[in-house]
This record gives structure tokens, C-alpha cells and sequence, in this order.
């Protein structure tokens, strides 16, 4: 009996060990369980928020009115601006782009940056069927400058949307839209540019064969062009030369000397040397910095006389 008794408090002291761990074990458990059902309901509201703002704003964006065009697009870029401010709510956009009725880049190429030509009327034939024809209001400029922003917002947030661009000919578009319209679309147009050619071949590769850079070059040596436009040429070759810098197997591996013949030697150097502005400043002060460095672009194309 003596012998057994030093095991039977061995047993015993193992037992109140386990049971006064497994109260803190248990409640440490549920505590995270809790935490990850919390999170997966947060997760559910935010989409179900996200869902429910694109709806609202693409529904309005579908219309066949532009001033409801407009409205759904001031609704949609609001959206944009709210969901940038966190990498949680760009997953979920990102993710809500790969469910077709939520898609916004097809949503703006099918209305607000359609062709006017498409709606032209060709026959009378629908004057003898039961369905009226539809026709919708022209895009005005702002609705078409509204548009160019949501596509700028949707490619910087969602790449894949620069896919989908492609596939709406989005290049040639812009292009068409950058020598006709007027500068307010022109400015949202040089935006939405680069954020269609950011990481995207396609895009460049029809940015070149659309003559993209004589373009821009004709508005920033045209002294008669806005100098707020001009300004934003500016910005737009100094991302556009930071981006493409060193990638000799792009489609516009020949940037640099298209630019130093469109815009001179001297001009074509300041706008290498000022495209290489620091990365590690924050938004504000990269911003700031672009605002500076295009200044000074133009003021060389105004100084040589090109």
C-alpha cells in the first residue's frame, strides 16, 4: 500500500494541473473563434457594402440619360476614392470584379466613352416592329471627363481591369478623345493613359502604334494649347519615361529617342534626368516633386524654341 501511494499523487496532482489548465486553454480558444467570426461577419458587411455601391452606381452609369450617367459616375468614383484607403476593401473590389454585373470598365465603355457615331440611326425598320428604338443622350464633357477618372481609379486599383480596357479598344479611344475634346477631358485623359499602361503590354504596344507620344509632343510644344494642359503633358512624360526607364524588352523600348526627336536633344535629357525624382517620398511630396519638374520641362521647350 505504501508503494502505490506516491503514485496516486503523482495521478492526482496531474489531473488538478490539467484542470486548471484547461479552463485558460479553453477560454483562449474561444476568444479565437470569436475574433475569426467577428472578422468573417465584418468581411461579409464590407462586401455587402461594396456590392451595394457598385449596383447603385452603375445602374445610374447604364442610363440613357447623361445627367443620370453623371450621377451614377460621381457615385462610382466616390466608391473608388473610399475603397483606396485601405488594402481590405481593395480585395474585395478586386474580387467583386470578377462578377460580371459588377464590372465597371465594360459599364463605361458601352455608354458614357461610346462612340456617338453608334447611335446614329441607319433605317426606319424599327418604326414596324413592336419594340421603340432606344436612344441614348450624347455624353457631355463632363461625363466623359467623370469617366476617364473611374477608368483612371478602376486600373490603379484592379490590373486586371486594364485587361478588360484592352479588350474596348480603350487606347484608340483615348487617343481619339486626347486630339478632339476639350482640356478638361484632355487633362483626365493623359491620367487614365497611364494608368491603362501600368504593367500592361497591350496597352503600350497600342499607345505606340496609335502615334501616342507625337501626340502629347504636338500639345506641349503648342504654346497655343492651355498651360495647365501643357503642364500635364509635362506629368505625363515624366511617368511615363519613370516607368518605362530600363526596361529595354517593352514595347516602347524606343521612348527616349522618340521623345529627343519630337522634342530636341536638350529637352529630351531634362525630361530623362527630372523623370528620376525619389521614390521614397510620400504621395504628397512625389506630387509636389512631378508638379516642380514638369515646370521646369516646360519652361526648356519654351527656352530652346522647339
Amino acid at each position: 500500500m505504501n508503494l502505490t501511494m506516491p503514485f496516486r499523487n503523482e495521478d492526482a496532482s496531474s489531473e488538478s494541473q490539467q484542470q486548471t489548465e484547461s479552463p485558460s486553454a479553453a477560454a483562449a480558444a474561444a476568444a479565437a473563434a470569436v475574433e475569426e467570426l467577428v472578422n468573417s461577419l465584418n468581411e461579409r458587411r464590407l462586401y455587402r457594402e461594396v456590392v451595394l455601391a457598385l449596383r447603385t452606381g452603375l445602374r445610374d452609369a447604364r442610363a440613357e440619360f447623361s445627367f443620370l450617367r453623371i450621377r451614377g459616375l460621381r457615385c462610382v468614383l466616390k466608391f473608388l476614392r473610399s475603397v483606396a484607403e485601405s488594402d481590405s476593401t481593395i480585395q474585395l473590389f478586386c474580387h467583386s470584379q470578377s462578377v460580371p454585373d459588377l464590372q465597371v470598365v465594360p459599364v463605361l465603355f458601352n455608354h458614357s466613352l461610346k462612340d456617338g457615331e453608334e447611335d446614329r440611326v441607319t433605317n426606319l425598320d424599327h418604326i414596324f416592329t413592336v419594340e421603340p428604338l432606344k436612344l441614348a443622350s450624347p455624353s457631355t464633357d463632363t461625363e466623359f471627363a467623370l469617366a476617364l477618372r473611374v477608368l483612371e481609379g478602376c486600373c490603379l486599383l484592379h490590373r486586371h481591369s486594364t485587361v478588360f480596357a484592352h479588350q474596348y479598344k480603350a487606347i484608340p479611344i483615348l487617343m481619339n478623345i486626347l486630339a478632339t475634346r476639350g482640356v478638361l477631358e484632355q487633362g483626365a485623359c493623359l491620367d487614365a493613359l497611364i494608368a491603362l499602361m501600368v504593367d500592361s503590354t497591350a496597352n503600350q504596344m497600342d499607345f505606340e502604334t496609335y502615334n501616342g507620344i507625337e501626340e502629347v509632343a504636338a500639345l506641349i510644344r503648342d504654346k497655343q494649347v492651355d498651360e495647365n494642359l501643357r503642364m500635364k503633358c509635362g506629368e505625363f512624360l515624366l511617368l511615363l519615361i519613370g516607368h518605362v526607364d530600363g526596361r529595354d524588352m517593352t514595347p516602347m523600348a524606343t521612348i527616349h529617342d522618340d521623345i529627343r526627336r519630337l522634342l530636341g536633344e536638350k529637352s529630351a535629357s531634362l525630361i530623362w534626368a527630372a523623370s528620376q525624382f525619389g521614390s521614397t517620398l510620400d504621395p504628397e511630396e512625389r506630387m509636389t516633386a512631378l508638379h516642380i519638374q514638369a515646370r521646369r520641362v516646360l519652361e526648356s521647350l519654351d527656352l530652346f524654341g522647339v
